[in-house]
């Protein structure tokens, strides 16, 4: 295992972390049972494995798997693994509406993880609605104070929203860790690569969230993929590549995996421990370079979800009907695309509801033909969509 200093914290952390959103889970749970339909035995086995081989830091939130993965994690850590640990849970601003709710619910949090503390709490999936919201209930007092009692050690928050308002947040506190999205496909995509820079120049240690893109960057993968990665004087397997590539980055402090068998903890391990920083060669980096131009060359629509577009008037969800054509396209993936497709015909948001009034197009900032692509869309995955939600 490698380990890396995470930011101003002092914590030497391992590159890899171990993800608590993905456990195992049984088909029919105990009705009795306080941990729903997670497999508690084979996620504890699993925990407790990785951290016998090196994992040092362990992130769970208040809503991953309805509530119960920390409850997991508490059991998980019995026995003398939490001395071994960095122990790190998330504040659900989302369901927070007065001041004194913040002590309420950390206090939750610390009994169902059977702890007197946290190493690392994240301000959880700060966007601009929800960092407006943490700011009036003045989070900041609250954080100070309960790191004051010693309840949490170090503050920090993760992210989902635009570059710039990442770096609204990142200049507002002297935040200590923050957690982002960052894969090869997605140096651009939120925060990405610029925001990454923008945090470390301040000192702020960086975890990183989907290096796999929630496993579509190694599961049925089109075979062009494979013959480029086969081109690798060294051969390496689509997790690898993925997750050596973030590895890469010495700015990066720590890799995030929501492992679901014992089978991933056992393939990540070996790969965090050649995680090296600068370790890919310039012919490795051409190699991945190519797969990400195969992926973006089979992008149908160049929307970056800005949102300008937004509210249409007839409600059509432009930028969610581009993104699923998009990621059908990039998969090779059309049936899945009907399906999602077809729960935006559902809710009323699909592209056949566009009567061609063209105030999207006056707002888009990359000029993009929106009428036109629409109609593209709904024949690609209207029809059989509209006629799935109508089964």
């Amino acid at each position: 295992m490698q380990y890396r200093s995470l930011g101003q914290t002092g914590i030497e952390a391992s590159i890899l972390g171990f993800g608590c959103m993905r456990f195992p889970t049984v088909e029919n749970p105990d009705p009795n049972s306080d941990v729903g339909n997670i497999n508690q035995d084979e996620a504890i086995k699993m925990l407790r494995y990785g951290i016998d081989n090196g994992i040092n830091y362990i992130d769970t939130a208040y809503p991953y798997h309805g509530g119960n993965s920390e409850i997991v994690v508490g059991n998980a850590l019995q026995d003398g693994y939490r001395d071994k640990v960095s122990l790190v849970t998330k504040l659900p601003i989302w369901k927070i509406e007065t001041h004194e709710d913040f002590d309420t619910t950390l206090d939750e949090q610390l009994a169902k993880l059977q702890t007197d503390y946290v190493d690392i709490y994240l301000v959880h999936a700060l966007n601009a609605g929800t960092w407006k919201k943490a700011q009036e209930l003045k989070v900041f007092d609250f954080l100070e104070r309960a790191v004051a009692d010693g309840r949490i050690k170090h503050i920090g928050f993760s992210f989902h929203d635009k570059l710039e308002v990442f770096k609204e947040i990142v200049d507002a506190y002297d935040w200590e860790v923050c957690q982002i999205q960052l894969n090869y496909l997605d140096e651009q995509y939120q925060a990405g690569l610029e925001g990454l820079h923008y945090a470390v120049a301040k000192d702020i240690g960086i975890i990183i969230m989907e290096p796999l893109r929630g496993g579509k960057l190694t599961n049925d993968l089109p075979g062009p993929v494979h013959e480029i990665w086969a081109q690798a004087q060294e051969q390496k397997s689509p997790p690898e590549w993925a997750f050596r590539w973030v590895y890469n980055h010495p700015q990066v402090a720590v890799v995030l995996s929501g492992m679901s068998t014992m089978d991933q903890v056992i393939e990540n391990l070996a790969i965090a421990d050649h995680g090296m920083a600068n370790s890919l060669t310039k012919d490795e980096l051409v190699i991945i370079n190519n797969v990400k131009e195969f992926f973006t060359s089979r992008i149908k629509v160049n929307c970056t979800d800005c949102r300008y577009c937004l509210p249409c008037p007839q409600g059509v969800g432009i930028p969610n009907v581009f993104s699923t054509l998009n990621n059908a396209s990039m998969w090779d993936a059309y049936p899945q695309g009907r399906r999602g497709y077809s729960r935006l015909v559902s809710k009323e948001q699909d592209a056949s509801r566009c009567v061609e009034c063209g105030l999207c197009e006056d707002a888009c900032p990359q000029n993009l033909e929106i009428i036109r692509l629409l109609k593209e869309a709904h024949q690609e995955l209207g029809e059989p969509a509209a006629n799935q939600a109508n089964r």
